[in-house]
């Protein structure tokens, strides 16, 4: 009986010796990194996203940075390693494009929103609509820094288109992006401020008052693009397919995203593989 044991044994021992010394790189691989640049109103819709795409996408690990838009894109234009560019006004892609900062054909518009007058949990005066704001006065109104924020760039126009920009101007408080112009209304510093949809649908601690007009400025566009820096081409393009697909729409509504998609988006693959 020994020896049948020994004999066995010897002959796993021989086995295992005259297996290969290698093994496939591929079980050694670790995941890509794939770099995004992305808006702060998209930060709790990426929250969900983002995690069915890499369980769709094992071979990718995403890393975000979240920032107002026009930071970002000033970020890019000076060489930060970013992949993917997601801003919440697709003006900002066309800046990049204009000085060949993007690659070519990538870019897409994947949604939209909405400008909407938001309050908190004090309302000092019962403003109701945006025309109230001609007859009720606020202390301080919240809206984004023109200079560093998208949302604010938006508002801006508005406010003028309105004529409400002479009259309210003293009492504006300016927020670095949308986000900070939520806290502000939020936390009760500011009765009223005027965000994207997107940022106050997710918030409970405000409400939408009223939605300003469609013409009272430029169309807030979500757009997307790869940019010059970028190194994981091939991943770029399954996340930019990934938002273009039915499934991530139908998600992005939740978060106060209306459909803007683009239908040429359908032949990214072909165009931005190297």
């Amino acid at each position: 009986m020994k020896k049948h044991y020994v004999f066995h044994l010897s002959i796993i021992v021989l086995s295992l010796l005259a297996m290969p010394a290698w093994i496939p790189d591929r079980a050694f691989a670790q995941p890509e990194t794939l770099t995004i640049a992305a808006a702060n109103s998209l930060k709790d819709a990426l929250r969900t996203l983002l995690p069915v795409f890499e369980s769709q996408h094992s071979e990718l690990t995403v890393r975000v940075i979240y920032g107002p838009s026009q930071s970002l894109r000033k970020q890019i234009e000076e060489g930060a390693p970013v992949d993917v560019f997601l801003p919440s006004l697709s003006e900002e892609i066309d800046q990049l494009e204009k000085k060949g900062l993007i690659i070519q054909g990538t870019k897409r518009i994947y949604a939209g929103t909405s400008l909407v007058l938001i309050t908190g949990p004090v309302l000092p005066a019962p403003i109701r609509s945006i025309e109230d704001l001609r007859t009720i006065p606020v202390r301080r109104i919240a809206v984004g820094d023109p200079k560093t924020s998208s949302v604010g760039k938006v508002a801006s126009q508005f406010l003028k288109f309105s004529k409400l920009d002479p009259t309210l101007k003293s009492q504006y408080v300016y927020g670095e992006h949308s986000r900070a112009v939520l806290d502000l209304v939020a936390k009760g510093e500011a009765e009223i401020g005027v965000v994207y949809r997107t940022d106050a649908i997710t918030d409970s601690h405000v409400r939408i008052l009223d939605t300003a007009p469609a013409e009272s400025h430029s169309p807030i566009q979500y757009g997307v693009a790869i940019v010059w820096t970028a190194r994981n081409i091939s991943g770029s393009g399954n996340f930019i397919e990934f938002l273009l697909s039915s499934r991530t729409q139908d998600e992005l509504k939740k978060y106060g995203f209306d459909q803007a998609l683009d239908k040429t988006g359908l032949a990214l693959r072909q165009e931005v593989r190297p």
